[in-house]
């Protein structure tokens, strides 16, 4: 699978953000990475990258993201080995041995639910849930029809939703801005499309998919709790499924899931909705940072780590109460 964030359209958004990119590429590598500040000072990081074809070829591409990383006077070069070369069984030992070490957190899902769109799709129908089936079967019964959109000024249809999913369920989305700007770059390009349910003509739910090569990720979506009965999120990501597959990609990617042995994971709602599509789970070796300039970033992680120890002594000492 190749992901959108290691794409052409990708660096042309991040640049728009005004972000410094770097693309570098060489015989069974690419890269594509961004410069990020953090309090440990400048991060070189590469999104579900870098890209390679067998070890010799990630060396080489980690050798190229130092070159550059001390170039940039970056403290680490950040990676996210998803189609690296590495075995997976052997990921965690071959990266430690190459000096690398897992980074204070993961910046992008380290488990992601995949369907494979090469059986046909009734195959496909076949593996979602009766309910799923029934929904994109029947819904139009009801109304309900299913566009899609290239636009960048239908964005704001998605967003008058996610506002309402967040009063309602108390998260912080993306900004209007971030997502207006991801429409104007990557929409025109025909790297994102955004898929509009309408009952009657006025939309009820909406969802965002990015594609690259191969693969179609669905990124952000929501709905109009007015008509939350009708369900319409469901058949408008089959429909978004459909026409992956009728585009000619491989996957369709729904990003990221719980663990299975977490069933109180914040994410178990939205798990169990991907799941009902069929597919299967992916997992990633996660974030990794490999130090350029050791002393800075041993000195980052040790004050990193001595505020996490403390926050979690304040949390154990009880209250004081009034006498």
């Amino acid at each position: 699978m190749k992901s959108f964030l290691q794409s052409a359209a990708w660096a042309g958004f991040q640049r728009a953000l005004g972000r410094a990119v770097h693309e570098e590429s060489g015989p069974g590598w690419s890269f594509l990475a961004i410069e990020e500040k953090n309090p440990a000072g400048a991060v070189l990081y590469t999104p579900y990258g870098p890209v390679a074809d067998s070890l010799e070829s990630f060396d080489k591409a980690l050798a190229s993201l130092v070159a550059l990383a001390k170039r940039c006077g970056a403290v680490c070069v950040r990676i996210e080995p998803v189609n690296a070369g590495l075995p997976s069984d052997e990921a965690d030992a071959l990266l430690r041995r190459r000096g690398l070490e897992p980074a204070p957190s993961n910046q992008q899902p380290e488990l992601s639910w995949i369907i494979d769109l090469e059986p046909d799709f009734k195959d496909i129908l076949a593996a979602m849930k009766p309910v799923n089936r029934n929904l994109y079967r029947n819904i139009h019964k009801k109304g309900v029809t299913f566009r899609s959109s290239q636009d960048p000024e239908d964005i704001g249809v998605l967003l008058n939703f996610l506002h309402m999913t967040a009063r309602r369920n108390g998260f912080k989305p993306q900004s209007d801005e971030y997502l207006r700007q991801v429409a104007a770059s990557l929409m025109p390009a025909g790297a994102a499309t955004l898929y509009i349910a309408e009952l009657h003509g006025g939309p009820i739910a909406a969802a965002l998919a990015y594609d690259s090569a191969d693969t179609r990720t669905y990124a952000h979506a929501s709905l109009d709790d007015t008509h939350r009965k009708l369900s319409a999120g469901i058949p408008l990501l089959v429909t978004l499924i459909a026409e992956a597959k009728e585009k000619g990609l491989k996957y369709v990617d729904l990003w990221g899931v719980a663990p299975s042995d977490e069933p109180d994971h914040k994410w178990a709602g939205f798990t169990a909705f991907k799941k009902s599509f069929g597919g299967y789970e992916v997992a990633y070796a996660g974030t990794w940072d490999l130090p350029v300039r050791k002393i800075r970033y041993s000195a980052y992680q040790l004050a990193r780590k001595a505020r996490d120890k403390a926050k979690a002594i304040r949390s154990k000492v009880p209250a004081r109460t009034g006498s």
